[in-house]
């Protein structure tokens, strides 16, 4: 009878369109899989130099927005603020405003900018950790000495200087710096100096956020720049940054297979090299889905909020310890993930992968990467697993029948019972600033405000006696299961 009741039930599962389980085992202790530390903070926000100021004194939402992370991590998201402009921006001690510059249209971003000390008194005001990007490109180190010191007396939770933003775009942005000749080992060599340079000016060691480049290694990668570095030029560099922006249409970018061999391809060996030849950080300074603000048609998405998810997972246990999603030109920035009066759908992949991540020590993935089905775990200080992720990047359109896959996780206590929060939309292609159904754990954030709305729902699934327990899975949904 049991084999017939379990026919019967496949029988079912294959009627609604329910894929051949996938199963993972859940580790009793941390260790194994691809499995690394992690940051009390891993999920932060880049802010374009410019545009800094304005998203904390003109938007509302973005206290809101980091304070709801605040809430459920402990501690405040990390912030970044640096950018294309920060290699256009010259310090000014004499101004009293953020910034100052000009433009043709408020969509735009400055060719020239200055900014003031009551910039630097802005990120101060930053409960979280800061990196405070600088300007090589113009070759006026004095200038940018000028400008750190001022971040060092300002900004109480500093936690590294950047200087120069993409240092390979120079010569066709007809950067000062690069008018000879400029390749990743004359830029190595400038950076070196700079750091030596900028770190005795300010006599503080591990303030320098190196690299910063955003064309992939190893050419423009961490190694080479380590290659040139000095004794005296290492003390004073805190971690090794890399800029990414993946590209690709919906169904591409979602993926979870395209996600993972992104991550591994791109920076594994990087990663390698910097733990391996000076124990330092990793991280993504600048990224987001689609590069120069975003695709319309791709980064407000839900695809695009459960690829932003999925690759800070990955990212995360690849040993990259932060990933700081870029913010543009307020009000013309298609892949933020808030603005003025609405919320962007990758909110909620992000606040999905902090809600994962919080409070843990260490995380896993489970799956090798090859699939569309992926599955992370957290884990406690004392390595026993926290929370699980269950993730299905198969794409739905929003039309037709919408497939399923069953997830089962194997090595839980028998007999007990588990939660789980569900993040899931209409479709990929769902857009929270156009209205659309986006929800997790049945609860949204509000447009123009941030603030929570909705009654949170969990859901219930019985752990089998054998230690097993199912659950089914929508194309394009996740799942946050605590253990």
């Amino acid at each position: 009878m049991a084999r017939i009741a379990q026919l019967g039930a496949l029988c079912a599962a294959i009627a609604q369109g329910v894929q051949a389980a996938v199963t993972f085992e859940i580790p009793s202790r941390a260790g194994g899989y691809l499995h690394a530390p992690l940051d009390p903070a891993p999920v932060g926000i880049s802010f374009e130099f410019f545009a800094f100021p304005s998203y904390f004194t003109n938007v509302t939402a973005t206290e809101q927005c980091l304070s709801n992370w605040k809430d459920l991590t402990g501690v405040w998201p990390p912030i970044r603020i640096g950018g294309t402009t920060q290699d256009r921006a010259q310090y000014d001690a004499s101004t009293s405003a953020y910034v100052v510059y000009s433009v043709a249209n408020p969509a735009d971003a400055p060719m020239t900018l200055t900014f003031g000390p009551r910039f630097m008194t802005l990120a101060g005001e930053y409960p979280g950790r800061v990196v405070v990007g600088l300007n090589r490109g113009k070759n006026n180190i004095d200038n940018t000495i000028a400008a750190a010191k001022v971040a060092v007396s300002e900004v109480t939770n500093l936690l590294a200087i950047e200087l120069g933003n993409e240092p390979e775009y120079y010569p066709k942005d007809g950067q000062p710096i690069a008018g000879g000749t400029w390749n990743p080992s004359v830029d190595a060599d400038s950076q070196v100096k700079w750091i030596t340079q900028v770190g005795n000016a300010i006599g503080k060691q591990n303030i320098i956020q190196a690299g910063n480049w955003n064309q992939p290694p190893p050419q423009w990668g961490a190694a080479q720049l380590i290659a040139k570095e000095t004794a005296e030029s290492r003390q004073y560099v805190r971690h090794y940054a890399h800029h990414n922006y993946p590209g690709g249409d919906v169904q591409k970018l979602q993926t979870h297979s395209q996600t993972a061999s992104n991550v591994r391809s791109m920076f594994a060996a990087d990663v390698a090299a910097v733990k391996q030849q000076t124990g330092k950080e990793y991280i993504l300074g600048e990224t987001n889905s689609v590069s120069g603000g975003g695709a319309a048609g791709v980064s407000p998405t839900f695809g695009a909020a459960l690829w932003t998810m999925d690759y800070v997972l990955r990212a995360a246990a690849h040993n990259i310890s932060r990933t700081y999603f870029h913010h543009g030109t307020v009000g013309n920035c298609q892949y933020c993930f808030w603005g003025r009066y609405s919320m962007g759908a990758p909110y909620y992949g992000a606040t999905a992968a902090v809600a994962l991540a919080a409070g843990a020590a260490s995380i896993a993935a489970l799956d090798d990467g090859t699939s569309n089905y992926a599955a992370y775990v957290a884990f406690d200080s004392e390595g026993a697993p926290l929370r699980a992720l269950l993730y299905n990047s198969d794409y739905y359109s929003g039309s037709g029948g919408r497939s399923a896959q069953q997830f089962v996780l194997t090595g839980l206590g028998g007999g007990s019972s588990v939660k789980a929060k569900r993040l899931t939309a209409n479709s990929s292609l769902s857009r929270a600033d156009r209205g659309n159904d986006i929800s997790f754990g049945g609860q949204y954030w509000t447009n123009g405000t941030c603030v929570v709305g909705g009654d949170e729902v969990f859901e219930t699934a019985k752990v089998g006696s054998d230690g097993r327990v199912t659950f089914n899975l929508k194309a394009a949904e996740a799942l946050l299961v605590y253990l």
